[in-house]
């Protein structure tokens, strides 16, 4: 017997006062709710309505289960109510996890630009480069850079990621500007470590209309996207930056573009978020208002590279 459904069939006839209309309440045959209630008088001993053909009223028993059970199901059909209604509402907790490189970049500044629209809108954000289960980590949306993610999610691209080699003018004043891909290897150079293999990313460059790969003289490596850019700014050696990262320093003179005519973008930056009909409408909100803002933000990496070379 299911005592949560019989109980509720139980007080939807104290309260309409009729097996009829409680069944109708229900949308169920009165013989399937009379049925429920002689299923409850049967487990718990004891008659809980006195029936005749025109009348109906609680017995005793019938009267102390309506008194105890009716507040606990208010509050059941309360807390339900207001479950259903915070899906209508924009105010609320939206969880987010990003690379760590993206999330500051990209995602951070959406957050607030998103709050000054809608500042009910609360976010706890993970930044985090390895990849997060949404489920097991209790996710509502996730970015990652590189390929969308093979599992059963739904992924949207966001745009391209350009990489842009680029050296602090300190570097170049002490150790001379590289002309061509072939000149790096005279020159010292920074590496990104991937957290998934621990293996150095190899630099990307498009040459004769292909992209070609190439190791470099590594001097220093890292593990995260910002430890480099802090030592390509420092002028520790020459550095393979996503733009988005480095739009400042280029707008600054921070750093300067090498070889632009070697540009790629070949790997994108992509949200992804699990397949609910049931989603609540803030993270709607949210997830609409990334697709419509954060391409923007990334297709202006290359105005930011041509401002760079035309100082």
């Amino acid at each position: 017997m299911d005592k949560a459904r019989v109980i509720s069939l139980f007080i939807g006839v104290v309260r309409a006062k009729s097996f009829s209309q409680a069944a109708v309440d229900a949308g169920l045959t009165p013989q399937a709710v009379s049925k429920a209630v002689r299923q409850l008088e049967e487990h718990l001993g004891v008659r809980l309505f006195h029936r005749t053909t025109r009348s109906l009223s609680l017995t005793d028993d019938g009267a102390r289960l309506f008194e105890l059970a009716n507040p606990g199901l208010r509050l059941l059909d309360e807390a339900l109510d207001q479950i259903q209604s915070s899906r209508l509402e924009v105010d609320g907790l939206i969880r987010v996890v990003a690379p760590m490189s993206i999330g500051i970049a990209i995602i951070v500044p959406l957050l607030r630009e998103f709050q000054q629209r809608y500042p009910g809108a609360h976010f706890d954000m993970q930044l985090d480069d390895h990849f997060t289960d949404l489920v097991e980590s209790r996710i509502d949306v996730g970015f990652r850079a590189g390929s969308p993610p093979e599992r059963n999610l739904i992924s949207r691209k966001l745009g391209e990621i350009t990489l842009l080699t680029c050296a602090a003018p300190s570097y170049l004043e002490r150790h001379g500007t590289p002309r061509t891909v072939a000149d790096l290897a005279g020159h010292r150079c920074t590496g990104f470590r991937l957290p998934s293999t621990g293996r150095l990313m190899p630099w990307e460059f498009h040459v004769d209309g292909a992209t070609v790969y190439q190791d470099v003289p590594v001097v220093a490596s890292f593990n995260t996207v910002e430890g480099e850019l802090t030592a390509v700014r420092s002028g520790l050696g020459i550095g393979q930056m996503p733009v988005f990262m480095i739009e400042r320093e280029l707008a600054s003179g921070a750093l300067a573009p090498l070889l632009t005519n070697t540009i790629t973008a070949n790997n994108g930056v992509f949200m992804y978020y699990q397949q609910r009909t049931q989603m609540p409408l803030r993270v709607r909100h949210f997830i609409d208002f990334v697709l419509e803002q954060a391409p923007l933000r990334l297709q202006a990496q290359r105005e930011a590279i041509h401002s760079a070379k035309g100082r």
